[in-house]
């Protein structure tokens, strides 16, 4: 079975949106067995879209279209898929009463061009959004499906969990799939692969696929079977924690900031932070948890040293004699921002971000970081490299990851 997703839209072509829904779609096909083998990113021009679809009919069984579906015009997408299709557009009264109701909930007026929306190619399978006012179409011909869907990814992602999957789930008749995704921290892909490389040839050997996905300071290890034998999956997976226990997080889509959240929450803890070079970007990922009031009582970005020195009081002489970037300087700051907001818990991080600022003991990317609880203090140096945006976000995963593992080691030796 070969998959095609077609992504339309001028704002993809030129940089100006991130095409994260052929990402989403192609994450979701594999885990129901489906593995996509082509995208293609085209523009809102009747003539591109026709033979994108002509080219993908050709090659693939399943194609998986976005964008297109506004009500403006410069949406297209329905007019050539009638064209396509040899149909033409109806009114459908169900999905006008939606459409309706819509509006209705949110106290926004209903416009005659939202009329447009509940015109839909007469014969085409609809699938109703509840989420926006676009819907979904399920087009079959010569045994190929073709599904059209908006491009807003909310919107986009509700209708191939409620709709689409299920309809391919039955048309192409899938067999389920049996797979587990182990997520590990502060290793890079290489390594982890030499320490686990017998574990992985016994894996692969009992026909087991498996799958690196690295991202910046994460690797996630998929571990698949095409068979739906969920017992040998959870057989090496468990292994794993006894393989590489210091480096494993979490499983399935958590991320770091969610492990962490729900360790503060076991234990009804609260949380505070320092930041220097992160700017707040720990704070944004920690207030994006519903919930997250329940544990997080709030941080000072202390850029500079005169914040440095007046919010949390680290002493002029230590940040001229050590740096702000010092095991000493994000000791002190820990231990401040804890005291000052009377925290169980606490992180600091100051670090050269880039790309300017380094010196040859402290290059760019060199991070100290220092978590704190009642009864101890961890700190570290670590150095995330010469990207800017990625020493940030690195930083931030690292700060936590190490409260993380503090409050473990508490836990195993109270």
């Amino acid at each position: 079975m070969k998959t095609e997703i077609i992504s339309i839209g001028d704002e993809l072509l030129i940089g100006q949106t991130i095409n994260t829904n052929a990402s989403w779609m192609g994450q979701e096909l594999a885990k129901i067995g489906i593995k996509n083998n082509r995208t293609t990113t085209i523009s809102d021009t009747e003539e591109e879209i026709k033979i994108a679809l002509t080219r993908a009919e050709e090659y693939a069984d399943l194609i998986l279209i976005t964008g297109g579906l506004g009500p403006t015009k410069d949406d297209i997408t329905k007019k050539v898929l009638c064209d396509y299709f040899e149909t033409e557009l109806v009114l459908n009264e169900e999905v006008l009463l939606d459409i309706q109701e819509y509006f209705k909930l949110r106290n926004k007026p209903f416009l005659e061009s939202n009329n447009q929306q509940a015109m839909l190619p007469e014969k085409c399978k609809v699938l109703r959004n509840k989420m926006g006012t676009a819907s979904g179409m399920w087009f079959e011909r010569n045994g190929k499906v073709f599904v059209s869907m908006p491009g807003v990814p909310y919107e986009m992602k509700h209708l191939m969990e409620t709709g689409v999957f299920p309809k391919v789930r039955k048309k192409f008749g899938l067999q389920e799939l049996a797979h587990r995704t182990i997520l590990t921290h502060g290793i890079g892909e290489s390594f982890l692969a030499e320490i686990i490389l017998d574990w992985e040839n016994r894996l692969r050997a009992a026909n087991l696929e498996m799958a690196y996905l690295p991202s910046p300071g994460l690797v996630k290890l998929r571990v698949t079977s095409n068979q739906g034998d969920f017992k040998l999956v959870n057989t090496f997976c468990d292994e794993l924690y006894s393989i590489i226990p210091e480096y494993i997080f979490g499983e399935g889509t958590i991320t770091m900031q969610e492990t962490l959240a729900n360790l503060l929450l076991e234990r009804n803890a609260t949380l505070s932070l320092a930041e220097s070079c992160t700017g707040g970007y720990a704070s944004h990922l920690l207030t994006k948890i519903p919930g997250s009031s329940s544990f997080y009582e709030g941080s000072i970005v202390c850029y500079s040293y005169d914040i440095k020195e007046k919010e949390l009081g680290v002493p002029k002489s230590t940040l001229l004699d050590k740096g702000a970037v010092s095991k000493e300087v994000v000791e002190l700051l820990s231990e401040a921002i804890k005291n000052k907001y009377n925290t169980d818990y606490s992180i600091a991080i100051s670090g050269i971000a880039g790309p300017s600022g380094g010196t040859e003991d402290k290059p760019v990317g060199t991070v100290w970081i220092s978590a704190r609880s009642n009864q101890q203090v961890v700190s570290r140096r670590f150095n995330f490299g010469n990207n800017r945006e990625r020493n940030i976000s690195q930083s931030a995963l690292a700060g936590f990851n190490l409260l993380r593992q503090l409050i473990l080691s508490e836990q195993s030796n109270p």
